[in-house]
């Protein structure tokens, strides 16, 4: 029986094949809707498990987030000097560390921060972290050797941008990878960004001409006010500097609470007028939910593309099936017992389906894996692309599903007589 089977599906390769890749294309795009949001959800949860609070000025907590962890840019309002120096100076506080944020080299952003955030995040595989102004610590994507020189750029590669043509910094230090945006970023001093854009305007001391609505300027006017200067960056770091009365304002300040109660009453006191502290994992669990709601549409459309698919399928199979009456005919009047003709027909489709199954796991995936990768090269966020057990599950209820609804076109062959096959 089995060798039939075989000689059969050869002689109709074309059509198999055709079967075949249809049932594979529409099962693979579940696969890639599933793996896909599943590698969005693992991924950007590590990417945040180094930070366990946050705090900017009041605003969007999801701008918020993605700024300050993901290192999206964006225009964040200014919160006073004086929320790093409190925090600082919490007894319930392990480490607080500044995030600045505004310029480029290439399309790596650089970012202005201490030396606690360094050692929060990771370690050193190359070099040393840096000690003056002018000095920077590289992520582990960055394709800059130690020693090498650059120039900050205000705006990104591709947009409007602006070189900082006086102001140039120098390699010091490597990041081990962390499979996160900081993998990506350009670390120097929090104090080198405010010389940089202009420690007044980073304030948000007014000028004449500034609108009257009660925030600090964002970093990007203060490039603009600034742009014209030179400043010094020859100098050593001042670890007082970042705490000091009087000091900047910062978009963003991650903070590591010493216990998780910590971590809600700082939350808690934080939440105010001047300040908004969040947890970035309350803040991606909502964007999870957004994301979910987005994949049960995309799930319900990929389902509703198989239904499609299987009725066509099965339609087809159907005919294939009447017009080889009679050969199933030939079969019976050659005592083939009804049971064997129901066999082979149940087989063949059985072989399809299971074929196409298989295909469309393998391209959803391969699939999957690309678009991670090129995720990954935008983003820096590592997407980790896996099945579960449960995939394994959905696929044994596909191909159950599948060799139920094959029971229709072996049906129809078992009950054909030899007499009315032949004579039709």
């Amino acid at each position: 029986m089995f060798r039939f089977i075989a000689a059969d599906l050869r002689r109709q390769w074309i059509g198999v094949l055709a079967v075949t890749l249809i049932i594979a294309l529409a099962v693979a795009l579940g696969v890639v809707v599933t793996l896909q949001e599943r590698a969005l959800r693992l991924g950007s949860a590590r990417a945040a498990q180094a930070f366990d609070l946050v705090v900017g000025a009041p605003g969007s907590e999801t701008q918020l987030v993605l700024s300050a962890i993901f290192l999206q840019p964006a225009p964040l309002p200014l919160m006073g000097g004086e929320v790093l120096a409190g925090l600082i100076a919490d007894p319930r506080v392990a480490w607080a560390a500044p995030v600045g944020f505004g310029d480029f080299v290439d399309d790596y952003p650089i970012v202005g921060t201490t030396q606690p955030l360094i050692d929060g995040l990771t370690k050193l595989t190359e070099g040393r972290s840096f000690a003056r102004l002018d000095e920077a610590v590289v992520g582990a994507a960055v394709p800059k050797a130690l020693g090498a020189a650059f120039h900050p750029m205000h705006g990104q590669v591709g947009g409007p941008a602006e070189v900082h043509g006086r102001i140039t910094y120098r390699v010091v230090g490597r990041l081990a990878p962390t499979g996160t945006p900081w993998d990506r970023a350009v670390l120097v001093p929090i104090e080198a960004v405010w010389r940089v854009h202009g420690a007044e305007a980073a304030t948000g001391h007014h000028d004449h001409d500034a609108p009257e609505t009660g925030r600090p300027r964002s970093l990007s006017d203060a490039h603009q006010a600034h742009r014209d200067m030179a400043p010094d960056l020859d100098d050593a770091i001042n670890p007082d500097a970042v705490a000091a009365p009087g000091a900047p304002g910062l978009p963003a300040i991650v903070v590591k609470p010493k216990t998780i109660a910590d971590a809600y009453k700082l939350r808690r006191d934080y939440r105010s007028d001047h300040s908004l502290a969040v947890f970035p994992g309350e803040v991606l669990t909502r964007l999870y939910a957004t994301l979910g709601d987005a994949r049960q549409v995309i799930a319900l459309v990929a389902i509703g593309a198989q239904a499609l698919v299987g009725a066509a399928i099965l339609l087809v199979v159907v005919i294939h099936v009447l017009q080889r009456r009679k050969q199933i005919g030939a079969l019976r009047a050659f005592g083939a017992p009804r049971i064997a003709v129901f066999g082979i027909v149940w087989l063949e489709v059985l072989a399809l389906l299971a074929t196409g199954l298989v295909a469309g796991f393998a391209i959803g995936y391969a699939a999957a894996r690309l678009i991670s990768r090129t995720l990954e090269q935008a983003s820096g966020i590592a997407l980790p692309v896996a099945f579960l057990p449960g995939d394994g599950t959905a696929l044994a209820l596909l191909f159950a599903v599948g060799g139920l609804v094959a029971l229709i076109p072996a049906l129809l062959a078992y009950r054909q007589s030899p007499a009315q096959a032949l004579r039709g």
